[in-house]
């Protein structure tokens, strides 16, 4: 008799963010903003490593994509104080426009690596600040009861869109050229901007803030680096985004052509198996999310993404190498999942953007990872340069776990309250 109400839960659980209407149309702009984004990444990544034939441009344009992350931060203390929803829409705004900016590029046949290098640099200041506005407008219109449950969802737009990006975009780009596959980046960006103006949000709150923008977020900081638990979560966001992501993420180019010894199409079915395993992670955690101590969950399926992307990295083809990193993205979904739905839980109100801007610089760690990582791989290979990092990621996210253990592992800790 106790599991059919169980179950009823979890449904209401997993559907329960859709009942409210901001989220029926931020929902969908997420989605189509998110595949346009992993269309582009997929085809300027692709771009400048047969452009250039060198694994160190292509490592140095990945860490130039999170150059602007720096600005995150301060767009969220912005948004707070002129109004998230102002902030959200003029960011796809930006997003439609430097996509037609390319396209124009492209289609006129004058397309350089030093055009795409600075549309990079463009996109690097918009996108982390994107995520923030995201989880900014979460925090604004869903209870914390229904926040996990939100969250997943929400982090669904992201998995869905690296599968159906990767996927597209390089068969686009084989098939049609770059030219036309910029078509449908900027219709998915246009379409997103007219879904996000119907997003609604919270009034600024300028007039209730004499000081500055920069004084709040030196607010914002102080209280994460007050808060243990919240500090614990931007530890382990910095590590994983050091030592994770460069392996499963910006060197996959460079495994599909390289170690795999394939083509557009080979790094599309890489990104979206990883991508697959990532939706995968976030509907589990729609359905049993909140029956799960968030921060332990964190640690937890930090050391299991280490692991997985430890056995990627000695795979010596598709056949092995598809399953292991499809477990990768599980595992990256069941980690950063809670940590997000820790961060907007437990944060106090007039903090949020606050705290989502600190967790988006810690975006800075790819940049870094990436930048070591390019030498490394050039020296020894791919799998030597993924082991150090595995091993070293694993070790740091022990540390953590021993060290803010009162405050995030303990089941009564306040990061697992659920």
């Amino acid at each position: 008799m106790s599991a059919a109400p169980s179950t009823t839960t979890a449904r209401i659980s997993a559907l329960a963010p859709f009942r409210v209407r901001s989220f029926r149309f931020q929902w969908p702009a997420d989605l189509l903003g998110s595949w346009g984004q992993e269309m582009e990444n997929i085809l300027l990544a692709w771009f400048i490593l047969v452009e250039t034939k060198s694994v160190v441009m292509l490592t140095m344009f990945g860490a130039l994509t999170y150059l602007g992350t720096l600005m995150a931060p301060v767009l969220g203390v912005t948004g707070q104080r002129i109004s998230n929803k102002k902030t959200y829409c003029a960011l796809r705004f930006a997003y439609t426009t430097l996509a037609t900016i390319t396209m124009i590029l492209a289609m006129s046949g004058v397309l350089m690596p030093w055009h795409v290098f600075l549309i990079g640099a463009c996109l690097s200041v918009i996108r982390p600040a994107d995520l923030v506005m995201r989880y900014a407008m979460l925090g604004e219109t869903m209870p914390a009861s229904n926040m996990i449950g939100a969250t997943s969802v929400s982090r669904t737009t992201q998995d869905s869109a690296r599968i159906f990006g990767a996927l597209t975009g390089a068969a686009l780009a084989a098939w049609l050229g770059m030219a036309n596959a910029y078509v449908a980046i900027a219709a998915c960006y246009g379409c997103s901007l007219l879904l996000a103006l119907q997003v609604t949000g919270k009034p600024g709150s300028l007039e209730n803030r004499p000081s500055s923008t920069l004084h709040d977020l030196a607010n914002g900081m102080v209280y994460v680096w007050k808060t243990p638990h919240l500090l614990a979560g931007m530890a382990v966001a910095f590590l994983v985004n050091l030592c994770a992501f460069p392996l499963t993420n910006g060197l996959l180019p460079y495994v599909a052509k390289n170690v795999y010894l394939s083509d557009q199409r080979g790094l599309g079915y890489l990104a979206a198996s990883f991508a697959f395993g990532a939706l995968v992670g976030s509907l589990i955690l729609t359905r049993i999310g909140y029956r799960l101590p968030t921060a332990r969950t964190m640690i937890v399926f930090c050391a299991v993404w280490y692991v997985m992307a430890l056995i990627f990295a000695q795979m010596p083809g598709f056949t092995g190498g598809i399953p292991m990193i499809m477990l990768a993205g599980c595992a990256q979904s069941m980690s950063m999942v809670p940590l997000s739905a820790m961060l907007l839980r437990t944060t106090r109100d007039g903090f949020r953007g606050h705290v989502m801007g600190a967790r988006t610089l810690m975006i800075y760690g790819v940049p870094v990872g990436l930048l070591i990582a390019g030498p490394l791989v050039a020296a020894y290979g791919y799998r030597v340069t993924a082991t150090l990092y595995c091993v070293f990621g694993l070790i740091c996210t022990a540390l953590i776990g021993w060290y803010w253990r009162e405050h995030i592992w303990r089941l009564d800790a306040h990061g697992n309250h659920r």
